[in-house]
């Protein structure tokens, strides 16, 4: 029993952050209705950016991410501007394969400019106050169920509660998540009634690329490594957890995020680390075949 709930924590942990990262497909999807293939090396620069400003300006850990959701944010606007806005009355296959391009293009350049060589990402910027109470909070759970997790696990969690119940508060509460919600239901509508649809469009890929940064860096933080193409799989892996929550559904991302993270642990724990990624592409085809409109999402009439 132990050991099933030390590998439901660590799928808890792993699953928050593919829920940071599933929310910018969800969110991209809702708005245009397009899948944008490069989301996952945003999270990958996010942790680049994390390191070198680290590393040259010895910023402390929440500086950091600040500035690297800041700096993402401004490249997911980039991306919009430069390959997709272009590109919003072409048909969606045009789109599709340019999200492929961009992705290849950004795990390129980034070997190319950053080296192909794995970086060692500076874990010991977890201390102070704030690794004593995390700390804290693992001895805790430690006392109380027996399961050992570990503080940047605890971190990750905490974090992505945070980022994506403020990001709950923003969509239902504020009058640009309002605004986004009604370009996700009828771009033209909304425009017709006086939405600036671009500036809306553009907002979410600003919260999207942020939210995937924050990841890239708490991720980093625990695994302690960093490389150009480490947005590859926990990319694809957010993607399946999208789908499966019902893309286009913020709730359903966060809740197929955990669902991936969990289903993931549980097989390399029950079963062989050799399907560790294998299970994203099973549930994937399951939930394809069995609902494919996710668990939370519902069907919609296709105009003709």
């Amino acid at each position: 029993m132990i050991e099933f709930a030390q590998l439901l924590a660590q799928g808890i942990a792993w699953g928050s952050v593919y829920a940071l990262i599933a929310l910018g497909y969800t969110m991209v999807y809702g708005v245009l209705r397009l899948i944008n293939f490069a989301h996952g090396d945003v999270y990958m620069v996010g942790a680049f950016i994390a390191f070198y400003i680290i590393t040259y300006t010895h910023v402390g850990l929440l500086a950091a991410v600040l500035i690297a959701m800041a700096g993402c944010a401004v490249l997911g606007v980039v991306i919009e501007r430069g390959a997709y806005r272009p590109l919003r009355t072409h048909p969606r296959l045009a789109a599709l394969i340019t999200a492929i391009g961009v992705s290849l293009l950004l795990e390129n350049g980034g070997q190319l400019l950053f080296g192909p060589e794995p970086k060692p990402f500076p874990r010991e910027l977890l201390t102070g106050s704030l690794a004593d109470a995390l700390a804290a909070v693992s001895g805790a759970v430690h006392r109380a169920t027996g399961v050992i997790i570990a503080k940047e696990q605890i971190l990750i969690i905490l974090s992505s509660l945070v980022l994506m119940g403020a990001l709950q508060v923003f969509v239902l509460r504020t009058k640009a998540g309002k605004a986004m919600r009604a370009v996700a239901a009828d771009r033209d509508t909304a425009s017709l009634m006086g939405i600036n649809t671009d500036s809306i469009i553009s907002l979410t890929f600003v919260i999207g690329s942020a939210l995937a940064a924050a990841a890239g860096v708490l991720v980093s933080l625990e695994v302690g490594q960093i490389d150009p193409i480490m947005g590859l799989m926990p990319g694809l892996k957010a993607f399946v957890a999208a789908v499966l929550g019902g893309i286009g559904n913020i709730p359903g991302a966060m809740i197929g995020g955990v669902i991936m993270g969990v289903a993931e642990c549980l097989v390399v724990g029950y079963i062989s680390s050799s399907y560790r990624d294998a299970i994203a592409f099973a549930i994937l085809i399951i939930i394809l075949l069995l609902k494919p409109t996710g668990l939370t999402g519902k069907g919609a009439v296709e105009k003709v």
